[in-house]
């Protein structure tokens, strides 16, 4: 399912998956596994591109850091035989790290990482493809929180987003792949709740609302932007606290540098906002609507 904005290419968006009922912790599993990661480009010249760029980010920015992050290298959905066909889903994620993807992702020649393929998993095995988050969270008078990205971040500044970043593979003590069969299924499922914490921990971090106003949220896709193939898991969540409220706890935020204002908006206000965002934070959206769609018809 692909859709793209008329105007600025860089909203353009591909939905890899929609879950409009909102799946909680219970029904996302996760698929943690080396054959996930990123398989390099057989050019070298190409492959040696990534450590040229890198180098060049370094000299222009000595504390560049290159974090672990989670691959996103696809999904499962998996059908149960009950007669409400209630289904639940698998994210199959590898290890990548900041500086593949600034290599990969953020190449001016990033298009040339890809295969031609239908199946995208295999039309990004090139890229580092680590997986964003991103939290659609709803006021209690049901306005939606937005943040307006700074000037001075690397991508997309100015751009209107959602409150969101990356889950951590160092939160849960992963640097590497595992060895051992038997902590396999251990690790899946710490993962698995990772993504979940992370989310809260994202939105507590850049808003400033605190955890206990937030319900648990639930999973309702990933997203893709068109423009360097970067995907983004998206959550939703509920928040006790009104507009104004949270407007207040903003000046709070631990990671208020990265955003210069925050918006409570409507859903129309919003649509009309995704002239400037991202793509990947603009399929968001589009599975916000389809989550609200599917729960008018129940």
């Amino acid at each position: 399912m692909a859709a793209a904005a008329a105007v600025d290419p860089a909203t353009a968006y591909k939905l890899l998956l929609s879950c409009p009922t909102g799946l909680p912790q219970s029904r996302v599993s996760v698929k943690f596994d080396q054959s996930f990661d990123r398989i390099p480009h057989p050019d070298a010249a190409l492959e040696e591109s990534i450590n040229e760029i890198w180098n060049q980010r370094l000299q222009q920015n000595p504390s560049l850091y290159s974090g672990t992050k989670f691959r996103y290298g696809g999904h499962a959905v998996h059908y149960n035989d009950e007669p409400n066909k209630e289904y639940r889903v698998s994210l199959h994620l590898g290890l990548t790290d900041y500086r593949t993807f600034v290599g990969t992702n953020l190449n001016p020649s990033w298009e040339n990482f890809l295969v031609p393929s239908e199946d995208d998993s295999v039309r990004c095995q090139h890229t580092s493809n680590p997986l964003g988050n991103g939290a659609i969270v709803e006021t209690s008078d049901e306005k939606i929180i937005i943040l307006q990205r700074s000037y001075n971040v690397g991508e997309f500044p100015g751009y209107y987003v959602f409150p969101g970043g990356h889950s951590e593979p160092q939160e849960i003590g992963i640097l590497n792949h595992q060895a051992d069969e038997k902590d396999l299924a251990l690790i899946n499922e710490r993962v698995s709740r990772e993504m979940f914490d992370g989310i809260i921990r994202e939105v507590v971090e850049e808003t400033g609302v605190p955890a206990n106003s937030l319900t648990e949220p639930v999973f309702i896709g990933v997203s893709r932007r068109e423009m360097n193939v970067r995907p983004t898991a998206f959550f939703f969540t509920k928040c006790s606290i009104d507009s104004s409220g949270v407007h207040e706890l903003y000046s709070t935020a631990q990671d208020g540098y990265e955003s210069t204002k925050m918006y409570a908006v409507s859903e129309e206000e919003l649509r009309g906002m995704t002239k400037r965002m991202p793509g990947c934070h603009c399929g968001g959206f589009a599975l916000y609507k389809l989550m609200r769609n599917a729960a008018k018809k129940l």
